[in-house]
């Protein structure tokens, strides 16, 4: 029997004071209001603006083999899928691998271009991991967010690895990572600074 030594992990993008979005989010502005003029301009400035100079973070964010996200990230049509929506990302999106969506609605697995198949949950965080940890194999799963899907699966313990890329900008309101989210133990592993982020890394001990 393979054991397995793929990790959990999350990758985050936040405001300082800790909200990964903010309000009146849609489709045009998939992260509500940033005080920028588009979308995420602000909170994502790092990822849109400074590529290169983070380069080992966004690939580290893309190396998993499995990805999860909600139904928020993957798109902005609410209750039944009464419109043919794909995602942000148009028809190559960035993961390359499978990605489970958290949803209430059932759909048929999405098949995309570059090996991403969109695969819809609806039977809760726990079935979506075990399903991406079976297409990992022996490869990490990235917990991709919200921040109200990463609270879920922070709550239930089964994050291991935190990867938080913090930007130098307050929202006040909005989407926040850690609301809700008993108190945890965290050992940092590394941080950087760069010229529009710090990237902070921590183990999830508790």
């Amino acid at each position: 029997m393979t054991t397995r030594t793929g990790k959990v992990v999350c990758g985050i993008t936040i405001s300082a004071d800790g909200y990964s979005a903010g309000l009146n989010q849609t489709e045009e502005r998939p992260f509500g209001d940033d005080g920028g003029d588009g979308w995420g301009d602000k909170l994502h400035a790092w990822f849109v603006e400074t590529p290169e100079e983070n380069r080992a973070e966004i690939d580290e964010i893309l190396a998993a083999k499995a990805f999860i996200m909600g139904r928020n990230m993957f798109g902005p049509v609410r209750g039944e899928w009464d419109r043919q929506w794909n995602g942000w990302w148009g028809d190559d999106p960035p993961y390359h691998a499978p990605v489970f969506v958290l949803t209430h609605h059932a759909r048929e697995p999405q098949p995309m271009d570059g090996g991403t198949t969109f695969y819809f949950v609806t039977d809760g965080i726990e079935s979506a991991l075990a399903q991406a940890r079976a297409a990992a194999g022996d490869g990490d799963v990235a917990i991709m967010g919200g921040a109200t899907t990463v609270n879920q699966y922070l709550t239930a313990g089964l994050i291991e690895e935190l990867r938080l890329h913090i930007s130098p900008l307050t929202l006040g309101v909005g989407t926040r990572l850690f609301e809700g989210v008993p108190p945890l133990k965290l050992e940092q592993v590394t941080s950087r600074p760069a010229r529009l982020v710090t990237h902070v890394t921590y183990r999830v001990l508790s």
